[in-house]
């Protein structure tokens, strides 16, 4: 199927298939992620004039000072916080454009998103509401606080850097959960928080580069 949303013309279904014939060569391996990310229209989820852009490999202006990751990088921590098993209740602070929202609710039973600010939150509504997303909540608050009302979460992911664990969001993780984040400030690293028998254990990985973490709503 052709598509063409947005007023562009561009075969959709091809320009998925060669984003996803990239990521293999970049090293993404789990294929529900990849099966995932080619059925999704991310070009729906950036303005007109980006997308065309859209599928490239780099994060893109979203408005509002954020930006739509990397495809690279919504499939890498995807793929981190699966970790090769299934994915229950899942917890994502940032929602943003609500394209990595997208991807995890085909992945997981149930999907809660925190978005700070409002229009932005809006605006991922809309997006998820036209690709028939029914098992996604979204609440505008502050989501370094996690969403306690809703918690244990079997994983979270944060789309913000935080300048140390976020210990809040552990604390919401089942036994046996992972969480996956940047952490830093200007020399940020993609870490992996594991809930386990023995405490929580924390693996650094490779350097990224996300918009900081705020706490206040706009």
């Amino acid at each position: 199927m052709s598509g063409t949303s947005n007023g562009i013309g561009m075969t959709s279904e091809r320009t998925r298939t060669r984003m996803i014939e990239r990521l293999r060569t970049e090293g993404i391996q789990d294929e529900a992620v990849l099966a995932a990310m080619e059925a999704i229209p991310r070009h729906i989820f950036v303005e007109e004039a980006l997308s065309s852009r859209a599928y490239e490999h780099s994060p893109l202006p979203i408005g509002f000072g954020q930006t739509i990751s990397s495809p690279y990088i919504v499939a890498r921590m995807t793929e981190l916080l699966r970790a090769g098993g299934t994915l229950g209740r899942v917890l994502e602070v940032g929602t943003g454009c609500g394209y990595q929202t997208s991807v995890l609710a085909r992945l997981a039973s149930e999907v809660y998103s925190v978005e700070r600010i409002a229009a932005l939150l809006a605006k991922a509504r809309l997006h998820l509401r036209k690709l028939r997303v029914s098992n996604v909540r979204f609440k505008h608050a502050d989501g370094g606080l996690g969403l306690a009302e809703a918690a244990p979460f079997d994983a979270i992911i944060v789309t913000a850097a935080t300048p140390s664990v976020p210990t809040t969001l552990a604390s919401q993780l089942v036994p046996g959960g992972r969480l996956v984040y940047p952490k830093g400030a200007s020399d940020q690293r993609l870490c992996i928080l594991d809930n386990t028998p023995g405490g929580y254990v924390e693996t650094v990985l490779e350097e990224v580069r996300f918009v900081p973490l705020k706490s206040d709503l706009a």
